[in-house]
C-alpha cells in the first residue's frame, strides 16, 4: 500500500531515482485516459526537485500522457534500479540493501514553458548523450515542462528479499 512521503522518505526517493537513471535512463510514467485504459511511457527527461515533493519531465514525444492528464491528473512514476551490480550484490548476499523499485503517486499539473535553470539541470543529467546524433534529434528542443506534485510513495517488496 503506498505511504504518505516524509522528508526523509523524500530524501531516500531522491538518492533511488538518481541511481536507477544510471542503469535504466528513463523512468516509467503511467496514466489513464477518459475510458480508464492505463498507459505507461517511458521518460528520460524526468528530474525530481529537493524539496515540495514535485518533479518535472519535459514534454517532447509524450502526446498521449498530455491527453490523459487532461481527464484524469493521476499519475504514477515507478524506477526500477537495473543495475547488473546492485543485482549480483544482492544476489549474493540473499537480500536488497535498498528496495529495486519504487513508486510515487501523484497528480500532474499544466503544460508550461521550461525555465532555463531547468534546461540547464536536464542537460547536465544528459550530459555526453546529448551532442551524439540521436541525442541532438531526441532532447535537441525542449521547450515545454510538466510538473508533477506527489503525496505517497510504494517500495517493492520481494519476498525475503526484502530489508526488514
Amino acid at each position: 500500500m503506498p505511504t504518505t512521503i516524509s522528508p526523509s522518505d523524500w530524501q531516500k526517493i531522491r538518492r533511488h531515482f538518481r541511481r536507477t537513471f544510471t542503469s535504466n535512463f528513463h523512468v516509467a510514467i503511467a496514466t489513464v485516459d477518459a475510458e480508464g485504459q492505463p498507459n505507461v511511457t517511458p521518460i528520460g527527461s524526468f528530474l525530481l526537485n529537493r524539496s515540495e515533493y514535485s518533479g518535472y519531465y519535459f514534454e517532447i514525444f509524450t502526446t498521449g500522457i498530455a491527453k490523459n492528464a487532461n481527464a484524469n491528473p493521476n499519475v504514477c512514476i515507478m524506477a526500477v534500479n537495473s543495475s547488473k551490480w546492485f543485482w549480483l550484490k544482492s544476489l549474493l548476499l540473499g537480500r536488497f540493501a535498498e528496495p529495486p523499485m519504487i513508486k510515487i503517486y501523484g497528480k500532474i499539473g499544466e503544460r508550461r514553458a521550461a525555465k532555463p535553470e531547468e534546461i540547464k539541470r536536464v542537460n547536465r543529467r544528459l550530459g555526453r548523450m546529448k551532442i551524439l546524433p540521436g541525442g541532438k534529434k531526441l532532447f535537441g528542443n525542449l521547450p515545454y515542462i510538466r510538473e508533477i506534485h506527489f503525496d505517497r510513495f510504494e517500495v517493492a517488496k520481494v519476498g525475503a528479499m526484502s530489508s526488514k
